[in-house]
């Protein structure tokens, strides 16, 4: 039976609830090693201990994330990409001012027997920007 589009979107969301819990642990379950990202800072390789030290000593914190436009392709059976806007609540660590930023991301998973990795994270800013808070 094919992989159905809502189990990559949960595991994408699962992904970005991580993020706003600091469950570095979770995140690592789901990120391939070694994993690939490109943003607005440029592209990046890191393995799950790079990314644990990114995700514990990193100033930026990510309060509150919102997906739509989501949408799904799976190239073949154990590959998906998946692409959406999302509006994130940021803020550096301990800072009650956040700052809402719109971003276009994508994100590609591998399958490896049963469970499917993240392997490729890509975020673009959206052309209406970010508004401070």
């Amino acid at each position: 039976m094919p992989t159905a589009p809502k189990t990559l979107i949960d595991l994408e969301t699962r992904f970005w609830q991580s993020l706003v819990d600091r469950d570095t642990d979770t995140a690592l379950e789901i990120l391939s090693e070694p994993a690939l990202m490109v943003s607005a800072k440029g592209a990046i390789q890191f393995d799950h201990k790079n990314y644990r030290k990114m995700a514990e000593t990193g100033s930026w914190e990510l309060k509150s994330f919102e997906l739509s436009d989501v949408q799904v392709v799976f190239p073949n059976e154990s590959t998906a990409v998946i692409t959406y806007h999302v509006k994130q609540e940021v803020s550096d660590q301990g800072n009650d001012k956040f700052i809402v930023e719109e971003m276009n991301d994508s994100s590609t998973w591998i399958k490896s027997g049963e469970k499917w990795r993240c392997v490729m994270h890509t975020e673009t800013p959206a052309a209406n920007g970010h508004t401070a808070h």
